[in-house]
């Protein structure tokens, strides 16, 4: 029996090594990691899609996206043959993005964000107080592995600017009830993580693990 490849894209500027506490059965499935590339000169985020589907090396993959990664996802499914699609800690159309995220589109405030200073961690951790924080800091620090600021700026307004404004039921959705970047009462329908936040792919690692294969497999 040939093993199903499971391509995973991480968050936004994130490393694929927040995937690292993730385990799949070796014999079943083949873990495949994707990585954030620099995007090109206003690149649509459709263009961008079909480029990072020329790191996937399989036919017919199974595609697992966090946050942005999980928008990526669907994007990029429209390029290619996938078995399934599963998103987590993330959103199936633009009807679900929080508020303040739709208001960020219609006053296009998502252009002032200080950029710099998202790339900056090192700058940001002499302004931080406390152990709880710095650990936090020392964590990000090890995901965050696009620091461009060029990839920054695309991304942001790309999540903003997403036109999918109709869900794929297709897409299989994965939430944390804890979620503070889109919180759970503007999801419709989805499996429910209990205390899962929005980097549960983290510290819920456990319930992936237990729940992926089934989800993955399901007809």
């Amino acid at each position: 029996m040939s093993k199903i490849p499971v391509y995973f894209m991480p968050g936004l500027a994130a490393s694929s090594s927040i995937f690292e506490r993730i385990k799949l059965d070796e014999a079943v499935f083949e873990m495949c990691l994707l990585e954030w590339e620099i995007p090109q000169s206003k690149e649509s985020l459709s263009d961008y899609a079909l480029r990072i589907t020329k790191n996937i090396k399989h036919e017919n993959p199974v595609l697992i996206g966090v946050s942005f990664g999980g928008i990526l996802v669907q994007e990029m499914a429209k390029h290619i043959q996938v078995r399934k699609i599963i998103i987590i800690s993330s959103v199936r159309s633009n009807t679900e993005f929080p508020r303040r995220m739709k208001i960020g589109k219609t006053t296009k405030a998502y252009k002032l964000i200080p950029m710099k200073l998202i790339l900056n961690i090192e700058n940001l951790a002499k302004y931080s107080f406390g152990e709880k924080i710095n650990k936090r800091i020392k964590l990000y620090e090890k995901f965050l592995a696009m620091r461009d600021l060029h990839y920054l700026q695309w991304a942001v307004e790309n999540v903003i600017l997403w036109d999918r404004d109709q869900r794929d039921e297709k897409v299989i959705h994965i939430h944390g009830d804890k979620d503070d970047v889109f919180p759970i009462k503007y999801i419709k329908s989805c499996i429910i993580v209990k205390g899962g936040t929005h980097v549960m792919i983290l510290n819920k690692y456990k319930w992936l693990n237990e729940n992926l294969p089934s989800i993955i497999l399901e007809d």
